[in-house]
């Protein structure tokens, strides 16, 4: 999982990771009958860490076609919507609106790939190597906007009151998905057996309740139409 991706996962002040992504794949290790052992990822290498064996699962993934053909996806787990922000200040109503801007993204996310596909040519996209790095780009001037997932985003809308940033538009809907490695369809199922039992129990909700700071809405799981 990410390392920085809170509230899905970050470190705590005692440097154990949590999050919203530990909680979860707790819950399924427990399922499973093992113990789980967390490894950090980053957008550039943790396909790579997932076929090559170094890791089992992988945490929050957007389904897409391309990627499909690499790896495999279990049910979806967790909401998720990419926007670009940016100061109230400034007017973007749509993707033509990036013309002449700077957008800060964080390099081999779909996030990277959504804004590399809506933007214009003149737009001109930063790519970072991980949130921290995007969000500090953004609220220091060095880009006039970013593209992130809404829990990133929520993060600075919450504590940038001086620069009043708001989510100008969305770029796609996206519900996070865990991956495995293809063809590997009895983990697949077993994935989605653990997923569905913490549904049936509450457990998600808890989580989500606790580290997204709203109720679990299973139909929000669903890619957009």
């Amino acid at each position: 999982m990410f390392p920085d991706f809170p509230p899905f996962s970050s470190v705590s002040t005692d440097m154990s990771t949590i999050g919203y992504d530990v909680d979860v794949a707790t819950g399924i290790a427990k399922a499973l009958g093992v113990k789980v052992h967390l490894v950090p990822v980053n957008g550039q290498n943790r396909i790579a860490f997932l076929n090559d064996k170094r890791i089992d699962m992988l945490m929050s993934v957007g389904c897409s076609d391309e990627r499909a053909k690499v790896i495999g996806f279990a049910e979806a787990y967790a909401p998720y919507y990419i926007a670009v922000i940016g100061p109230q200040a400034t007017k973007i109503e749509g993707p033509a609106d990036l013309a002449g801007k700077s957008i800060a993204v964080n390099q081999g996310t779909l996030e990277d790939s959504s804004l590399t596909e809506a933007a214009p040519e003149s737009a001109t996209i930063r790519r970072f190597p991980n949130y921290s790095a995007v969000i500090q780009a953004f609220i220091t001037g060095q880009t006039d906007l970013m593209a992130v997932g809404n829990n990133v985003g929520a993060q600075v809308l919450a504590k940038q009151a001086a620069l009043q940033p708001e989510e100008k538009f969305q770029l796609m809907s996206s519900p996070s998905h865990i991956a495995v490695r293809k063809d590997e369809t009895a983990m697949i199922e077993a994935v989605n057996a653990a997923v569905q039992a913490m549904i049936d129990d509450g457990s998600l909700n808890a989580a989500s309740e606790t580290w997204l700071k709203t109720p679990l809405k299973v139909e929000n799981l669903k890619p957009a139409e």
